[in-house]
């Protein structure tokens, strides 16, 4: 494909996406860490008037003797004791399912759903300072090397070799090292 036919075949996906999404009678969003849905229901329901299970693998909210808003089969396994449901100004049911597996992006909330194409999730951008030690520093190697190959210049791992080779060179000057090359 072209670019040019990328991005029209990306924009159609994309509104056919959006498209099948908006037809769900909930709205949805998510973060690596955990999803939360959005359920309208009419005015003045309070909580005694609905039916709400989570389950590891299953959800279901409905309005007593009524069919349910949404059920079935996560797409993922969650965290029950730390997921909630809450009613907001009596017209939206708010459900925070907290994911057990924290580095995936869902493809749908339950199976029988429409996906989404979870490579085309923009991540909020979070502060590198909200992050631990060991995982910023991994984070800002990657963002380094990230840049270093947007300037076709070597990234962190083979600079870090040759600053090893040069020391050897400089610690053993009767050695012939002109033949050495470096994979890059």
């Amino acid at each position: 494909m072209t670019p040019e036919e990328r991005e029209v075949y990306d924009k159609t996906q994309k509104a056919r996406e959006e498209e099948e999404q908006g037809q769900l009678p909930y709205m949805w969003r998510q973060t690596l860490q955990d999803v939360d849905v959005t359920i309208p229901v009419p005015k003045g329901t309070r909580g005694r008037d609905l039916q709400v299970e989570l389950k590891k693998k299953h959800i279901k909210v409905a309005l007593k003797g009524q069919p349910a808003l949404i059920e079935g089969e996560l797409c993922k396994d969650i965290k029950v004791d730390d997921s909630t449901w809450t009613i907001d100004n009596q017209q939206e049911v708010l459900v925070h399912l907290e994911k057990s597996n924290q580095m995936t992006w869902w493809e749908n909330v339950v199976t029988t759903a429409p996906k989404i194409d979870t490579k085309k999730i923009q991540p909020e951008n979070s502060k590198l300072d909200d992050l631990d030690g060991e995982t910023r520093a991994m984070v800002e190697k990657m963002m380094f090397d990230q840049r270093q190959k947007a300037m076709n210049k070597p990234d962190s791992d083979t600079l870090r070799k040759q600053q090893v080779f040069e020391s050897f060179k400089q610690q053993h000057p009767e050695m012939d090292f002109s033949n050495v090359k470096f994979d890059q």
